[in-house]
């Protein structure tokens, strides 16, 4: 026997359901990115609002998103620190932990002082900084990098060599300007490019790994891009990255 059906819903009904179906968003593709086998260089800029030597530094490594070896040749970062706060302006970018990581890196260089604008490059420090070019590409070997990165901050890596390896992953913000009223460079309007908003690390298993970041918080953010590095299990040091522009605004 045949169930009893219920009267049909009125046509403007069925068409209003269909124009729901039909709006409804789809869940975006996720960004995909990959290095090459050739190492990428890993620049990283560790620097404070309020530090006056900061500035050229910071506009150095925000004119890089104009150069052609973005992203393939090297991924900039930038480090906002913590230890110029209590000089009479508090850098909103800057977090403890950043402050922390350019301590390990002065330890394993064998130092107990730090400084800013300090540049590391590929974990190493560099003093040529922004008053030279770039360096030039990497040569040796180091491994094809990818990955995926969802809207939800959910990131899939893989990275296609053998060891154990440890993996980070950082949402980077650009078109940044803060107007700073105390301090050293009282009265000056900044501008940041390729600041680490939010970070996740985890260990490499079986050559991948699926990583969660936390939702960045930080207002005033114009465009956001994606680096991801890996180092030898327990090293600051990278072996590989990789990166991208996460939204359209990036390369304008």
């Amino acid at each position: 026997m045949e169930c009893p059906r219920g009267p049909a819903a009125p046509i403007h009904v069925r068409l209003l359901l269909l124009l729901c179906l039909v709006a409804t968003p789809l869940a975006a593709a996720p960004r995909k990115f990959a290095s090459g086998a050739t190492r990428v260089h890993l620049l990283e800029l560790y620097s404070s609002e309020g530090c006056s030597s900061c500035p050229p530094a910071e506009q150095w490594l925000g004119q890089l998103r104009g150069e052609p070896g973005l992203w393939r040749d090297f991924v900039p970062v930038a480090f906002p620190v913590t230890y110029w706060d209590h000089l009479g302006w508090r850098d909103r970018l800057a977090r403890p932990e950043f402050t922390a990581r350019q301590y390990a890196y002065a330890g394993r260089w064998g130092s107990d002082s730090v400084y800013t604008p300090g540049f590391v490059l590929d974990g190493a420090e560099w003093r040529a900084g922004f008053a030279r070019h770039l360096p030039p590409p990497a040569r040796e070997t180091a491994g094809v990098l990818t990955v995926e990165y969802a809207d939800d901050g959910a990131c899939r890596v893989g990275f296609a060599t053998t060891g154990d390896y440890d993996v980070h992953v950082a949402v980077l913000g650009g078109g940044i300007t803060s107007a700073v009223h105390a301090g050293e460079n009282e009265g000056r309007t900044l501008q940041h490019e390729f600041v680490v908003l939010a970070m996740a690390d985890a260990p490499l298993k079986a050559g991948a790994v699926e990583i969660k970041l936390p939702q960045p918080v930080v207002t005033g953010v114009t465009r956001h891009a994606l680096a991801v590095w890996v180092t030898r299990r327990g090293d600051l040091a990278p072996v590989q990255a990789t990166g991208g522009w996460l939204d359209q605004s990036g390369s304008n």
